[in-house]
């Protein structure tokens, strides 16, 4: 049922082309050829008798015509189907109306015999067309599917976060991405063609040297590796990258490399250890200080104490006015050792700012500088409507007392102004100066390395607790210092 189903749709699909209806007229005119004195009642012994063709080879030959046609339109089935039709046209002729039937019989065995051959080889022609045509599909299909992947590549390669860039096995640059030209400043056709061993320090170039023939001889080694070359700019950078070959026709035909820029995270790192020096330094300065301190300004006035109550234990005997001038002496002499005690004490922490609170802490120190170096300070206060926390006012001290310092040390400046304010849940504090003002670095980080240890101090104060400090300064336009801290509920 199924193949009669199928039979059905395949004739209605050729009867729908126009091939089938050609094939129709041509079969029907053979059949004309073959019986004109049957169909069309001529006396003639043959309508092709005038070319000496008196035993109908010729009409017989005419049915190669639509064998061969169904053949090439139509598949080698139909092909011996019209040619099964076309013996069915003939035979009967042979066996029941030819004179020469031996002859006939031969001529309908080679017709035969044309037909199965045109067919097959029609057939033969097809499959290879066929596999022809299956063969161009599969290489399509190939194409596209390494169009597809050299599309992925070329979009990965091109927005990659990473710099990209290839080099031949001579080291001359090929070609790189965006972040690589982002990363050195070098537009890629400035660079093809170009050496890049010249962008390298002798260290970097062996350190590439040694990649490169690891890489040849198939060792391994540690990936990702740091490396530094020089860029545009003339400045020298820091970046981590993996080098892997690139091989064709099982040769190494070039390297490429992937790197990221790490040259402000190694700075980064090289400012804290030289911080955490700087810091060590300042403490054991400190500590210096202080014990010369006790020992200058404390020490002596306890030394003497002790010798003067070591003479009043000795059993010495005074009267007893000379006793009470004595006993007097004593107790200036601790009183002497008391003040010295606290000016050193004073000098690691003001009592005033926990006495009295921030604001009359930074007068004191204002007042200190003014006496000292004879330099106007002006301290203003707005919307410190309640009391600040501890920790904020201990910060606020710190960084205005360093400020104060540099004014005192570098600044040359004659007048300065502190002012602090409150309000939006958060305080502010702005300490500005007239005087010589310097180049502010372009990071924070970049203050210990250029010498200002004071500066990274106040940052680093106000980064702990959640704060900024921000400097504005220009060379001979003064300084002014900002430091903003939140302001939160006790």
């Amino acid at each position: 049922m199924k193949l009669y189903r199928r039979s059905r749709q395949l004739a209605r699909l050729t009867a729908a082309s126009p091939h089938f209806w050609v094939l129709l007229a041509m079969f029907a005119v053979g059949i004309i050829f073959q019986y004109p004195q049957q169909i069309l009642r001529f006396d003639s012994p043959s309508l092709l008798s005038s070319l000496g063709l008196t035993r109908h080879a010729l009409e017989r030959i005419l049915f190669l015509i639509p064998v061969t046609y169904a053949g090439m339109f139509f598949g080698p089935r139909a092909g011996l189907v019209t040619l099964g039709a076309a013996m069915a046209v003939i035979l009967p002729r042979v066996f029941l109306i030819s004179e020469y039937r031996v002859e006939a019989f031969l001529e309908c065995g080679a017709i035969l015999i044309l037909g199965v051959l045109v067919n097959l080889w029609f057939e033969a022609k097809r499959r290879e067309s066929r596999r022809y045509q299956q063969l161009l599909e599969r290489l399509e299909v190939s194409e596209q599917g390494m169009s597809i992947s050299e599309q992925k590549y070329l979009y990965l390669f091109e927005n990659a976060s990473d710099a990209i860039w290839v080099q031949d096995v001579n080291g001359l640059f090929v070609d790189g991405n965006r972040a690589f030209e982002k990363m050195t400043g070098f537009k890629r056709g400035e660079l093809v063609g170009v050496q890049l061993a010249k962008f390298l320090s002798p260290e970097s170039l062996n350190l590439a040297r040694e990649v490169r023939y690891k890489l040849i001889r198939g060792e391994d080694f540690e990936q990702p590796y740091e490396q530094q070359f020089s860029i545009k700019d003339g400045s020298v950078m820091t970046v981590m990258m993996s080098t892997n070959a690139i091989t064709a026709g099982g040769r190494i035909s070039g390297f490429e490399h992937v790197a990221r820029d790490v040259t402000a995270e190694r700075q980064q790192q090289e400012n804290v250890r030289a911080y955490i020096q700087q810091i060590t330094r300042a403490q054991e300065e400190e500590r210096k200080r202080v014990a010369r301190d006790l020992h200058d300004d404390v020490s002596p006035y306890l030394l003497i104490l002790i010798q003067q109550l070591d003479n009043l234990a000795s059993g010495q005997r005074l009267k007893q006015a000379d006793l009470k001038d004595y006993i007097q002496k004593l107790r200036d002499q601790a009183v002497q050792s008391l003040e010295a005690t606290r000016r050193c004490a004073q000098g690691l922490r003001p009592r005033i700012i926990d006495d009295l609170g921030l604001v009359a802490a930074l007068e004191w120190i204002a007042e200190d500088l003014e006496k000292s170096r004879n330099i106007a300070v002006e301290v203003a206060t707005t919307g410190l409507d309640r009391e600040l926390p501890a920790e904020t006012q201990i910060v606020l001290f710190r960084i205005a007392q360093e400020a104060l310092n540099n004014v005192r040390k570098h600044a040359g400046a004659g007048r300065v102004k502190i002012k602090v304010s409150g309000g939006g849940g958060r305080i502010v504090m702005t300490v500005a100066d007239n005087g010589r003002g310097f180049k502010v670095p372009g990071r924070a980080e970049d203050m210990v390395s250029g010498g200002k240890l004071g500066l990274m101090g106040m940052y680093e104060r106000a980064r702990l607790v959640g704060g900024s400090l921000d400097i504005k300064s220009k060379p001979g336009q003064g300084t002014e210092l900002t430091v903003r801290l939140p302001w939160g509920d006790k």
